[in-house]
């Protein structure tokens, strides 16, 4: 499906709501725990505002189990495309506690990004892609506003680049208007060898419009349609290449949650 018909799908959507209560997630007997699950169909996968797919469509999935007392576990696979290597899809595994204090919901945690699959080239220099994180994240709401922050690190970033820092920080503004959410992002990326990972460090930033679809009982179609850029120049993008993976984008997605 070309984007032209995916932001054609996210209008259609916008036009119409449903608006008795949603079942988004799933309790499993009386253990405690709830699983939620997603499906994506995206037309671009944005990591840190980089396309992972090379500017084409992503296919996603997502899910997660939390048990009431806030220790969770999940997992996300995504179709992946990088010039030069046969990686084809990545997979994410991670786990974590989250806990309200004074009103402020923290999130402590640790994420692995994993590409089954992929073989490296014999000879020269060749990447590991494999890599992980840990992470902690915070969000507060002031009225219809949800503030949010977050700060990951990793020993050995993408490719084997070394240290890895990350901070980001952002807003979800309920509008009052279609149910319309309107959400921000900035993030910031320090890579300790950026001449491995392929980009100096950088920052990137987003404006995206989001609006849910509850159907009773089965779950929530989310649309959404943003703005995302970054800020590298196309000769520093991925050492030179003509891929301008980096560059400024829109990107429309639908999900279907539940």
């Amino acid at each position: 499906m070309p984007i032209r018909k995916l932001f054609l799908a996210c209008a259609t959507l916008a036009g119409f709501a449903m608006i008795q209560p949603a079942q988004a997630q799933i309790p499993i007997g009386e253990s405690g725990i709830t699983v939620t699950t997603t499906g994506t169909y995206a037309s671009d996968y944005l990591f840190r505002g980089i396309s992972q797919t090379r500017s084409r469509m992503a296919y996603q999935a997502a899910s997660e189990a939390v048990h009431t007392s806030g220790v969770y576990v999940g997992g996300f696979i995504s179709n992946v495309s990088f010039q030069g290597l046969d990686a084809r899809q990545e997979v994410d595994v991670y786990g974590g506690y989250r806990v309200t204090l004074g009103g402020v919901n923290l999130d402590f945690g640790g994420i692995g990004y994993l590409y089954p699959g992929y073989t490296r080239p014999p000879g020269g220099v060749s990447p590991v892609l494999d890599y992980a994180e840990i992470y902690a994240k915070a969000t507060y709401e002031i009225g219809p506003v949800n503030l949010l922050g977050a700060f990951n690190y990793s020993p050995n970033f993408f490719g084997r680049s070394g240290d890895g820092f990350y901070v980001e920080g952002g807003a979800d503004w309920k509008t009052g208007v279609w149910d319309l959410t309107l959400g921000g992002r900035i993030g910031y990326q320090w890579i300790q060898r950026n001449a491995v990972f392929g980009t100096p460090d950088y920052a990137w930033w987003s404006i995206a419009v989001t609006r849910e679809f509850p159907i009773a009982n089965i779950g929530t179609v989310v649309a959404s349609v943003g703005y995302y850029d970054t800020s590298i120049s196309k000769q520093d993008c991925i050492y030179g290449t003509a891929q301008n993976i980096c560059s400024a984008r829109a990107l429309a997605s639908i999900a279907f949650r539940f």
